[in-house]
């Protein structure tokens, strides 16, 4: 697995299910979830075009969404999170200039690690990101207000949590509204808490502030669009919720360190993804105020790949 996929969603045999039951209900939000969280969306507004980078794997879904935006009868796009250096994928980017600016929603390398070769494409376009190290010929997000983008109303939305950096934007045209999630919620499945950079109290709050996006389609950065932003949100923060549950009851019952933990709550996960389901564990108990221990050497250690 290369290193730009170790930053994603779990996959698993987990289901999402409606209102069949709390039982089923309660099965799917501790069960391990690769289902969409909300209902897919029919289609895309006329100004987006999604171009998706050859990237697939099992922490990138299908591959790492790139997102290009252009208003009707405007001359310049903009772009969400350029994706990995791969030269045909950027060239593809590239063929649907002018493009103006570029912007990025999180820092993980298979979303940023093609965004300075691209901008030397563009001619020094503006690559605009939280972390001063990802943003290339501007000043960071969050220091200045949006560049003005000809027929759109771009708004930075800050949702730190997958990682401290993580950002989404919502993007408005006329009666038309969609939201980029980068990370923060995914098409598919869900996504993990990458301690020690991110951090679950600050998840939980940016996902509560997402669930009031009802009704808007979340375009996300791995996986399909979702139909509702807001009901996505909302799956997701009952399924942390019961997570921390199972975690404080794996720990009452004798779990001490980070390894048993995963053992215990995500059983059903491929063992060749516990090291990423240790990030989440990392942060749960963090979150739950428990003392992190840590394997004694020689002890049971989580397989990476």
């Amino acid at each position: 697995m290369k290193a730009v996929n170790r930053h994603k969603a779990l996959r698993g045999g987990g289901k999402i299910v409606g209102s069949g039951g709390r039982g089923r209900t309660i099965a799917a939000m501790t069960g391990h979830v690769t289902a969409p969280a909300a209902a897919l969306a029919d289609q895309l507004p006329a100004w987006v075009t999604l171009l998706r980078a050859p990237n697939p794997g099992p922490m990138t879904l299908d591959g790492t969404n790139t997102w290009l935006l252009r208003a009707p009868g405007a001359e310049h796009a903009i772009v969400v999170d350029p994706g990995p250096a791969d030269e045909a994928h950027l060239a593809a980017i590239a063929a649907h200039g002018p493009i103006g600016l570029v912007l990025i929603t999180h820092g993980h390398p298979d979303h940023t690690e093609g965004a300075p070769r691209l901008a030397t494409l563009l001619g020094g376009v503006p690559v605009l990101a939280v972390d001063p190290a990802h943003t290339v010929g501007g000043r960071p997000l969050a220091t200045d207000p949006l560049p003005e983008v000809p027929g759109l109303a771009v708004r930075l939305v800050p949702t730190p949590g997958h990682t401290a950096d993580s950002v989404c934007f919502l993007v408005e045209r006329g009666d038309e509204r969609v939201v980029f999630t980068g990370d923060t919620i995914l098409g598919r499945g869900t996504t993990v808490v990458a301690h020690p950079d991110g951090h679950l109290g600050d998840y939980l709050t940016s996902l509560e502030l997402l669930s009031t996006y009802r009704g808007i389609p979340a375009l996300p950065g791995h996986g399909p669009a979702l139909a509702d932003c807001g009901a996505a949100a909302d799956f997701y923060l009952a399924h942390r919720r019961a997570r921390l549950d199972q975690v404080r009851a794996a720990v009452a019952a004798g779990a001490g360190t980070p390894a048993e933990v995963v053992a215990a709550v995500y059983a059903d996960v491929d063992r060749s993804l516990w090291w990423a389901a240790e990030w989440s564990v990392r942060a749960q108990l963090e979150y739950l105020g428990v003392e992190i221990r840590e394997s004694a050497p020689g002890g049971t250690e989580l397989e990476q790949p």
